[in-house]
């Protein structure tokens, strides 16, 4: 089965990003507009729909994964939200909880398949061992930007500001020569909370200390940007895919060169 994922690049970063602040925007939009619970119901098909046309596909698709992974955006803010604010569970317990869960998918993957590198995913059960850590780190970054946020009081422009340092430190470890499966991940996790707080620092009133533009607004704004993103992505791929390779030795983004090298082996 030829690879299911894209190159791990700048592209790849950037379109990360605007997935996960358009999920976050998304889903404060939806479950302020209608019931909660048609909207995490709506949530959870367009997140079902999307996930079964990617995992059908026999190749990556640029619409198809970018489209999955905003439906997790979506749908895995409404999961981490849920526990909150239909549960009562503080923040700091749904973080722990998502965090427990994803060091689950990581050990039962890594000892079945013996790689988590996203670079492997050349079968149908690596790709559900991924779509589940995916799934995870979107649900333990939106409880973790909370956390930061309200709990601990940061407010939301200071939390982003905050991610937006700390995320510095695996690109950092990353060049340093630390292991690249492990900095790729840790930065896929931190992307989700340096975003949404931005989003949420756009979207929400002033008297929370935002920008009041409102979630749809912000939605729709990140929504236009994400299908740029993609249309660029759709209209290079070719290209990449035609010069990605072990030979390749670019490094344009975390674990990009080190894990095709790796391949190697």
């Amino acid at each position: 089965m030829a690879s299911k994922v894209p190159e791990v690049a700048v592209a790849f970063w950037a379109t990360k990003a605007l997935t996960t602040g358009m999920g976050e925007s998304a889903s404060d939009y939806l479950v302020h507009r209608m019931s909660p619970v048609v909207a995490v119901a709506l949530g959870a098909v367009a997140f079902t729909c999307a996930l079964t046309v990617q995992l059908r596909a026999r190749r990556y698709v640029p619409w198809i994964y970018w489209l999955a992974v905003a439906m997790v955006g979506v749908f895995g803010t409404m999961a981490a939200d849920v526990l909150h604010v239909g549960f009562g569970v503080p923040y700091l317990a749904s973080s722990a909880f998502f965090a427990v869960t994803l060091v689950a998918v990581f050990i039962f993957w890594s000892r079945t398949e013996g790689t988590l590198s996203i670079h492997s995913i050349h079968t149908a059960r690596r790709e559900v061992f991924y779509w589940a850590a995916v799934m995870t780190t979107f649900a333990l970054g939106t409880a973790v930007g909370d956390l930061t946020a309200v709990t601990l009081h940061l407010g939301y422009l200071d939390s982003g500001l905050m991610f937006a340092v700390v995320i510095a430190l695996p690109a950092l470890a990353w060049r340093l020569g630390a292991n690249p499966v492990l900095t790729f991940w840790v930065a896929y996790i931190l992307t989700r909370p340096l975003r949404a707080s931005f989003a949420d620092w756009m979207g929400v009133s002033h008297a929370r200390g935002g920008l009041n533009l409102g979630p749809g607004p912000v939605s729709l704004t990140l929504a236009a940007l994400i299908i740029g993103s993609v249309t660029y992505v759709t209209l290079t791929t070719p290209h990449e895919t035609a010069t990605a390779g072990p030979q390749s030795s670019g490094r344009s983004g975390i674990v990009d060169g080190r894990v095709v090298e790796n391949q190697r082996s």
